[in-house]
């Protein structure tokens, strides 16, 4: 199990053991904590994995534990962090809370010296957000769930994606993240989010081009699989289901705006 490793006086992360062709090298589960506070935050518990779960609870005492966004990968130990810490677990979906309330955007939340601002950023799943952080003297950073990858690109993940509600996310997140260090949940760290925001819209007009593209030569009323086997041909088989969702999201995009 690795350490905490710490990349901010207040912000650091330990990866959870549980790699593959989604997670990449493992979940990082966020600890945050002001330099001098007594207590700590801790953002996506991970999976269920007494390792891991035993490691946060160490870092503690855990005041409160933050969610950002619905998949397992994230939630399944959120139960057993609770049961370790007793701290409550809040996330935008009510159904991944435990004895806290649902996080709304726009929400500041102060705990462990810090000043979190939850911002909404739909489009991996409908109930994906991200974190501000913001500490005494630190240069505020933002946590970036699977919204924006430390390497790699984001699926639009059934069955509540939106590619349409994904780039209004990026919008977003370029306009806190510019110039600012973004720490993602799968692959390292972002020295300047602003700048991998704007390689990930480029990366999407793209592949709606080469949907576009697919579209002419199918015709338009080509499926998805026709489509994935025409734009990924080059990739590797073990990303094909990801590929399938993302373009479902492109064509849902391209023919209802949405």
């Amino acid at each position: 199990m690795p350490d905490l490793r710490p990349l901010t006086p207040s912000v650091g992360v330990l990866r959870a053991d549980n790699p593959g062709p989604m997670t990449l090298d493992g979940t990082r589960s966020v600890v945050l904590r002001a330099p001098g506070a007594s207590s700590c935050v801790v953002v996506d518990p991970g999976p269920d994995d007494a390792a891991h779960l035993d490691a946060l609870a160490a870092a503690g005492p855990v005041d409160l534990v933050l969610i950002t966004h619905r998949h397992a990968d994230h939630t399944a130990g959120s139960a057993g962090l609770r049961t370790r810490t007793g701290a409550p677990v809040r996330a935008a979906d009510r159904r991944h809370c435990h004895g806290g309330e649902p996080l709304a955007d726009g929400e500041v939340v102060e705990a462990a010296g810090l000043r979190i601002d939850v911002l909404a950023t739909p489009g991996h799943t409908a109930d994906s957000v991200s974190f501000t952080v913001t500490a005494p003297g630190e240069d505020p950073v933002v946590l970036t769930g699977d919204t924006v990858l430390g390497r790699g690109t984001t699926v639009i993940a059934e069955p509540d994606g939106s590619l349409q509600d994904y780039l209004a996310s990026l919008d977003l997140l370029e306009r806190v993240g510019d110039g600012r260090l973004g720490v993602p949940a799968h692959g390292p760290e972002i020295a300047d989010l602003g700048d991998t925001v704007r390689a990930y819209r480029a990366h999407r007009l793209e592949r709606l081009d080469q949907v576009r593209a697919a579209l002419a030569a199918l015709g338009p009323d080509a499926g998805v699989d026709d489509v994935v086997a025409h734009v990924y041909a080059d990739v590797d088989p073990s990303v094909l289901p990801a590929a399938r969702q993302s373009v479902a999201a492109q064509l849902a995009y391209l023919r209802h705006g949405s």
